[in-house]
This record gives structure tokens, C-alpha cells and sequence, in this order.
């Protein structure tokens, strides 16, 4: 392998190591963004395509995250993402007995529960790292 060669698949390496980050985090902005659209009865198709997840998708990237030991923040959005993934399909097939306010309600009230948790996580290592750098 020649030298450009090497520094070709070293950056390829870094580029997809790093969407690979940041695809979780715009799919579940995406996911938001299209739940309080729909609630004002606007229907983007491009939302359907851009934010649509599967089955294989989320185990694609659970184990990434795994693999290439991601942080907590990349699995608070893939287990955000999982949990109105499968809200969306109860509602779909079986059907949740609320009007559309209340639907979304419950979307909003699960996307500050894990708001809150990544700031939770977020002032608590940040907390250690002023704690460990302190007592030196």
C-alpha cells in the first residue's frame, strides 16, 4: 500500500467513524421535528425517507456503538430514537386511544425525559472532571 493509499483509507476511516456519530443524533432531531410537524397536519414526504429507521438500521448502530465504544450521549439518542420508533409503530398497527394534542404531548414528555438525562449525564461528568482536577 502506497502512502496516499494509507492516508486515503485513514481519512475515509475518520469520515465514516464520524457520521456514524452524528447520524443517531440528526435522525432523533429529525424524529422531533417531524412529530410537531405532523401535529399541525404538515406531512413532508422528505421526512418519511430522511428519518425513517429500521429494524437492521438500529442494530447497525447499537453495535457501532458498542464496537467503537461510543459515549453515553450517542446511546441516549439511539434508545430515544428506539423508544418513539416503537411508540410510532403501537400507534400505527394497534392504535393509541388519544386525540393529536395528547399524542404529541407524549412525544414532547419523552423527548424531556432524555433532554433531561443527557443533561443529567452531561453536569455529572463534568462535576468528576472538576472533582478530579481539584484534588491533584
Amino acid at each position: 500500500m502506497t502512502v496516499e493509499e494509507k492516508l486515503k483509507s485513514k481519512y475515509l476511516y475518520k469520515i465514516v467513524l464520524y457520521l456514524i456519530k452524528v447520524i443517531p443524533v440528526i435522525t432523533a432531531a429529525l424524529f422531533l421535528l417531524n412529530t410537531i410537524l405532523s401535529y399541525f397536519y404538515i406531512d413532508l414526504e422528505i421526512f418519511s425517507h430522511l428519518c425513517g429507521v429500521s429494524v437492521f438500521s438500529l442494530l447497525f448502530f447499537y453495535l457501532t456503538s458498542i464496537v467503537f465504544q461510543f459515549c453515553i450521549y450517542h446511546r441516549l439518542c439511539l434508545h430515544y430514537i428506539t423508544i418513539t420508533w416503537l411508540l410510532r409503530l403501537y400507534d400505527y398497527y394497534i392504535g393509541i386511544p388519544v386525540d393529536n394534542r395528547a399524542l404529541l404531548l407524549i412525544y414532547l414528555a419523552i423527548t424531556g425525559i432524555f433532554l433531561f438525562i443527557i443533561l443529567y449525564e452531561y453536569c455529572k461528568r463534568r462535576s468528576i472532571k472538576a472533582f478530579k482536577r481539584d484534588s491533584r
